[in-house]
């Protein structure tokens, strides 16, 4: 029997927008204000998700029941996938030394925290989300800022404001591709709207980055070398995002910055080396290393330390090369229709222009997952790192225990999120926002942040309220790119505290049951951010000469 979502089904559209909004508060809240453990905040968030959808918006329990299950598989695979094999890696370097070797090699380069925060957390960090996108940056970085002595918040939660500027263009331009082919845009001329919103904040973010960690007076103290960080992120993105495309924008910008940052390094430092783990003003909580100074090892050590991040970095790009994907399927990927909800719930108007059924398909895609990638190259950094068969299937099977809490995590958020999208309780939220009129850019855009903070990812975002931006916008005479882009562009502040990615900066950094202490440390930065492209994005509507870049 076909089920036709509701959007407002107490005839009020405030009490059903505060009903649909119940499930998000309900976990957020047991999350950063009643300190619940994250499996356990989740858990209520999924039960609320479900009984909301079943007892007020009249979806048939039964789909209710599978969507929660076909979220958890999704929660698996891929993104608990990720977490458990990035943080399988780490686990063998740090268990035969190589990691410290790694750590000093950094230290190396600059011994100024601020600085390394530019080179690990923005610049290596946006070329993971470039290459893999789903977590899989701030699962590497936050490993490897806690592995340099960072307090367990600072690398979690810097780590997440950094991975900010590249999620629009994450693994390899999927979000835009996605936005583009779901909802009928051209892709062109998405791309290169989001070059025009999203280069500025490239540039401000590593400011904002280092404000939060050193205070006003560290920032200013280190201004040439984030500026230089900036700029030379926020060029390459415009300029291959408008005349090449999304699919190579954050690999490309990420290599330039990095580049320029080292080659910079080489002839700049600060005056005062800053040597803090910990964020400014505050008293993190968990137990950071103590601070040591780096010793010197021989260049052949260096190398051998290396060669583990360095054979994951090519194979995650790999992995995420459309063509490999692809390939990979097409040896074993078989796909799960849920009976019973696949095609079975249908969008209605305004979202869509018809009735549209949704599509409820499992990909067991696990050969060309993100994450098996990361597994394969962390049995080949392993062999070159001296491990034999026993010892790495040792060290899986106890990762596996040390993540077990992190992946139900995953699982119930991911149910959480499905639930609401089936249901039809996001897109009520959504149409809270739609309502707005003349304030509809600013509000289009934390649309998208909502979005990205509900489903952690910018792709499932621009699908969920792609088509809501292009049918708001001809009703209010707004350009359909602009608001197209806003939604990715203001989606990807929501990605800092969307509750996947705060449950892997939790898991990577080892600082297990203290998601509420990330969440509520990165929310002010993602809310303030987002409302900043909010209001670039209105300029862009209305006020000369920010409408003169506006691609229509």
């Amino acid at each position: 029997m076909i089920w036709q979502q509701v959007y407002n089904p107490t005839g009020s559209m405030l009490l059903s927008t505060l009903l649909a909004a119940i499930p998000v508060v309900v976990m957020l809240v047991g999350l950063g204000f009643l300190h619940l453990k994250a499996h356990i905040a989740a858990g209520l968030g999924l039960l609320s998700a479900m009984a909301i959808a079943v007892l007020a918006f009249g979806m048939p329990a039964e789909m209710a029941g599978k969507a929660a299950l076909l979220g958890g598989l999704t929660g698996l695979l891929p993104i608990g996938w990720i977490v458990l094999n990035i943080i399988f890696l780490h686990q063998l370097t740090e268990q035969n030394g190589s990691f410290q070797v790694l750590q000093d090699s950094i230290a190396g380069i600059t011994q100024d925290r601020r600085l390394q925060l530019l080179l690990i957390a923005f610049a290596f960090g946006a070329f993971f989300e470039g290459a893999a996108g789903f977590g899989t940056p701030v699962a590497v970085t936050a490993s490897i800022l806690i592995g340099l002595g960072f307090s367990p918040l600072a690398a979690s939660g810097l780590s997440l404001i950094a991975n900010t500027a590249p999620v629009a263009f994450g693994a390899l331009g999927t979000p835009v591709i996605t936005l583009a082919k779901v909802h009928g845009y051209d892709l062109m001329a998405v791309s290169g709207m989001i070059g025009r919103q999203l280069p500025p904040f490239s540039l401000l973010v590593p400011f904002w980055l280092i404000w939060a960690f050193a205070g006003f007076r560290g920032m200013r103290q280190i201004w040439p070398a984030i500026l230089v960080t900036g700029l030379s992120f926020a060029i390459p993105q415009y300029l291959v995002c408008t005349y090449m495309g999304p699919e190579l924008v954050d690999v490309i910008a990420a290599i330039c910055s990095m580049s320029a940052l080292v080659i910079f390094l080489r002839f700049w430092q600060p005056q005062e080396v800053w040597t803090a783990v910990t964020l400014k003003g505050r008293s993190d909580g968990g137990e950071a290393q103590k601070p040591r100074a780096p010793r010197q090892h021989p260049r052949g050590e260096i190398i051998k330390a290396w060669t583990p991040w360095v054979i994951l970095t090519a194979f995650v790009f790999v992995w995420g090369l459309p063509s490999v994907k692809s390939s990979l399927d097409h040896v074993f990927a078989p796909a799960f229709p849920i009976d019973g909800l696949n095609k079975m719930i249908q969008k209605m108007p305004p979202v869509v222009t018809q009735p549209t059924a949704e599509a409820a398909v499992y990909l067991f895609n696990l050969l060309s997952a993100t994450g098996s990638g990361i597994l394969l190259s962390a049995i080949v950094g392993g062999v070159v790192m001296g491990y034999g068969a026993g010892g790495l299937l040792r060290s899986w099977f106890k990762t596996l225990w040390m993540v077990r809490y992190s992946l139900i995590t995953i699982v119930l958020m991911l149910g959480l999120g499905t639930v609401t999208r089936y249901s039809g309780l996001d897109t009520t939220l959504g149409l809270a926002f739609a309502s707005t009129g003349m304030l509809y850019p600013f509000f289009g855009t934390l649309m998208g942040w909502l979005g990205v903070a509900l489903t952690g990812s910018d792709t499932a975002s621009n699908v969920l309220f792609g088509g809501m931006q292009k049918v708001a916008a001809n009703q209010l005479g707004l350009s359909v790119n602009l608001m197209g882009a806003a939604n990715s562009a203001g989606g990807v502040m929501g990605k800092m505290i969307d509750a996947q990615s705060i449950v892997v900066a939790s898991t990577a950094t080892r600082w297990f049951n203290h998601e509420g202490d990330i969440l509520r440390y990165v929310f002010f930065h993602s809310i303030a951010l987002a409302c900043l492209v909010g209001l670039y994005v209105t300029l862009q509507a209305y006020v000369f000469p920010f409408t003169a870049l506006v691609i229509h």
